[in-house]
């Protein structure tokens, strides 16, 4: 607290106590178990400014004051997105990997698509990973030039059969579902079409709208399969 000020007339007279009074309440801790505030004093200034138990106290008014304006800032903080720095898919669903405002990178976290509220900084990565990924395949391309007919040969093949249409594009019945895998980014199933032996991966999401009951067939089939190793495994135990 304040030092206390000598109001006497003289030394002979006895030291008058000034009445200390709390102009606000600044902050709060708890040391030793116990809770303590950090306290502006009427008539001082800040370098005066003391920590006091809560018994010592009889504001309760400024307290109840304090702690209803510190639960409103805690319920206010919000934190926003700063920037996209990544993207991947785990169980079928997408994720991003975001730098937060006013954190470091330690604080990185990857979150749902479904998380977030920033379309303008979702469309600004996703033009940037297309870019980036065009400049890439660029790059590879003049890395590797043909050298000789048979090169030129293959590499024209390669740019025809890019050219051509695959998946859904080119017109064919949905078969079954050979196979998912997720390594793209996207999750993927490798469609084999009815009426060819060339299988194409699609996107699940195109599969899930074009041909539902394919990708239905599909989970059928693996839960099934699962069902039946458990049921083998169990009935081998049980022999044993």
């Amino acid at each position: 607290m304040p030092k206390k000020k000598d109001h006497s007339p003289d030394p002979d007279d006895q030291e008058e106590e000034e009445e200390y009074s709390v102009e606000k309440i600044l902050d709060k801790r708890v040391r030793n178990g116990r809770v303590e505030y950090y306290l502006k004093w009427k008539g001082y200034g800040d370098e005066d400014n003391t920590w006091e138990p809560e018994s010592h106290l009889d504001c309760p008014e400024l307290i109840s004051e304090f702690e209803e304006r510190r639960k409103k800032e805690d319920e206010e903080e919000e934190y926003s997105v700063e920037k996209i720095l990544d993207k991947r898919v785990r169980n079928g669903r997408v994720e991003y990997y975001l730098k937060w405002k006013g954190y470091g990178d330690e604080d990185n976290t990857w979150e749902p698509e479904s998380h977030l509220d920033c379309p303008e900084l979702i469309s600004e990565f996703e033009e940037r990973r297309k870019k980036e990924d065009a400049k890439k395949k660029e790059e590879k391309k003049r890395k590797t030039p043909a050298t000789d007919d048979a090169s030129k040969k293959k590499t024209k093949k390669a740019v025809e059969e890019d050219s051509r249409p695959r998946g859904f594009d080119r017109g064919l019945e949905a078969e079954r579902i050979i196979g998912a895998t997720d390594s793209s980014g996207e999750l993927m199933f490798l469609m084999k079409w009815r009426g060819t032996d060339e299988a194409d991966l699609v996107p699940a999401r195109q599969a899930n709208s074009r041909c539902p009951q394919v990708v239905i067939k599909f989970y059928e089939e693996r839960l099934t399969w699962h069902s039946s190793t458990n049921d083998e495994e169990e009935g081998h135990n049980e022999a044993e």
